[in-house]
């Protein structure tokens, strides 16, 4: 059995802000079930929490700060302070997942495009084994494309990444029946 980390990225209040987000509360069910079976499996649940500009929807301190109330978080679980897209980029993050020596990161999150798909890429980057989980992210229509067009595309961009150990893309049923 492999002793996994979930990394759950930006599930903030201040996400509400703005257009709808995809299947928001199917994604909110479903990070809750991986959190749950990584738990019971002896793993690791680590929140990012993006910690914004004065003034600006994410501001530390701020109700959009918060996570989103019905995620479920336990005492071990562990939050991971951000600034930028990218969920390594100066923070403890790399040192918290050395001393947890996972075997593997299933990556969970908000937004597809931008911080999801840069913490995504920074793993691969660091020689971890990455697990994206094809239904556990979400996002807003943009201008040019609707979210579920931009879901697919960077699930399809995520699934032929170079790496020197192994991505994989896979959905939130699957790796709950592979770690029945």
């Amino acid at each position: 059995m492999s002793k996994d980390v979930l990394i759950v990225v930006d599930m903030q209040v201040g996400l509400l802000d703005g257009l709808p987000k995809h299947d928001l509360a199917g994604v909110i069910q479903r990070i809750n079930a991986l959190a749950n079976m990584v738990r019971q499996k002896g793993g690791l649940v680590v929140w990012i929490r993006h910690c914004g500009k004065a003034g600006d929807g994410f501001e530390r301190g701020s109700k959009g700060w918060a996570f989103l109330p019905e995620l479920v978080r336990e005492p071990g679980d562990v939050v991971v302070e951000k600034t930028l897209n990218d969920a390594f980029a100066s923070t403890v993050l790399h040192d918290t997942l050395q001393r947890h020596a996972p075997d593997r990161l299933l990556i969970a999150g908000w937004a597809t495009d931008s911080c999801v798909d840069s913490t995504v890429r920074s793993a691969i980057s660091r020689d971890y084994d990455v697990v994206i989980v094809s239904d556990g992210h979400t996002l807003s229509d943009r201008p040019h494309l609707d979210a579920p067009t931009i879901i697919r595309h960077h699930n399809w961009v995520w699934s032929d990444l170079l790496t020197n150990r192994s991505t994989r893309l896979t959905t939130t049923s699957e790796l709950l029946a592979e770690n029945q």
